[in-house]
């Protein structure tokens, strides 16, 4: 695929895996990292890196933490300036292995592919389940009508590990959104969805490592799942 493809990494304190994916990555593709205001020695590695690699790697630095939501956007926001026709999304640590991008760039046309966790390494069942249950969740308040169950049936609705279409991420970026954490994958799905974008999914092997998912990410997940049951049901404006 020719086209150009930039792969968008938010980072906080991510000093012991930062360097290890951004040289994963730039071997496919263009690299965007947004350094979410660490005190670690990320901006150090990054500072070191685009010496490096010049233009090929972009760093947009947060004076102020501001969470994964504003993280991608802004590295979209950098797409769209660039007139890249692609953006991928990816974790800062090792979760997410790098060949894959390969198969990302090169997967047919289409709005949205979803690294879906088809096999993975050292995920708590606790995990597995609530990825589970927030794909059923997720697949029926994207379904059209109140009594379609499924809707897409996509196998796994969480995973960060993503390719957008230009028409996608540039609506994305500019999206007054509602999410907090962890909870974005969900709202950027549901943006594609309500824009009738085409979606498909790409087995993956996910290994787990530290996480800053917790009950409080879990609540705001829930939160926003209950945000889409209601707008479906017609309870509450559709937003925005």
């Amino acid at each position: 695929m020719a086209n150009k493809t930039l792969v968008v990494i938010p980072a906080y304190n991510e000093a012991a895996t930062i360097e290890e994916v951004v040289r994963g990555a730039i071997v496919y593709a263009d690299v965007s990292v947004t350094d979410d205001a660490s005190k670690d020695e990320t901006p150090a590695i990054l500072k070191k890196l685009q010496k490096e690699f010049g233009s090929k790697l972009n760093v947009i630095r947060h004076e102020k933490n501001t969470h994964i939501p504003k993280g991608i956007q802004d590295g979209m926001k950098y797409a769209v300036e660039r007139q890249y026709d692609w953006v991928i999304t990816m974790d800062a640590g090792l979760s997410h292995d790098a060949a894959y991008l390969k198969d990302f760039i090169q997967f047919p046309n289409c709005d949205l592919v979803i690294g879906s966790r088809t096999s993975t390494v050292n995920v708590p069942m606790y995990r597995k389940f609530i990825s589970w249950l927030a794909a059923k969740v997720m697949n029926y308040c994207l379904s059209r009508g109140i009594f379609n169950l499924i809707g897409d049936n996509l196998r796994d609705c969480t995973s960060g590990y993503r390719r957008y279409s230009k028409e996608m991420f540039s609506k994305i970026a500019n999206y007054p959104l509602e999410s907090v954490a962890f909870d974005f994958h969900m709202e950027a799905l549901s943006i594609v969805s309500k824009n009738k974008g085409t979606i498909q999914e790409l087995p993956i092997k996910y290994v787990f490592s530290n996480s800053s998912f917790n009950r409080k990410v879990l609540k705001l997940a829930i939160q926003f799942a209950k945000k889409l049951l209601l707008r479906k049901w017609k309870l509450i404006p559709e937003y925005p």
